[in-house]
């Protein structure tokens, strides 16, 4: 056992700093989307006029936003329907939920 030591000291090492890193990282990536508030399409609403709604709340353009909510929500283009409900990149402690109608913690 020493001798296995010895010679792969820094590979047993980096591998152990390796696997606690990914856990951790997994651990946070899965709790990211619990953070942002979800919103509910109402009639008439699009990506982009939420993108606006949404402007003083978040540090994305309105390009950089749609493209996270297609992203996150699984839209393969920018066709929403009234009663989707979708994440958004706004922090569900910046904002309560009754200051916008249809967004939910």
């Amino acid at each position: 056992m020493k001798k296995l030591w010895e010679n792969y000291s820094y590979a047993i090492i980096l591998l152990a700093v390796s696997l606690i890193f990914s856990f951790v990282a997994k651990a946070h990536l899965n709790s990211s989307d619990d953070a942002y508030i979800t919103v509910t399409i109402e009639e008439g609403q699009s990506l982009w006029e939420i993108a606006e709604t949404y402007a003083n709340e978040h540090n994305l353009s309105e390009n950089e936003f749609v493209s996270w909510v297609q992203e996150k929500n699984g839209l393969t283009g920018e066709v929403i329907y009234p009663g989707d409900e979708l994440v958004i990149p706004v922090m569900a402690e910046q904002i309560e939920p009754t200051q916008i109608a249809g967004a939910e913690r």
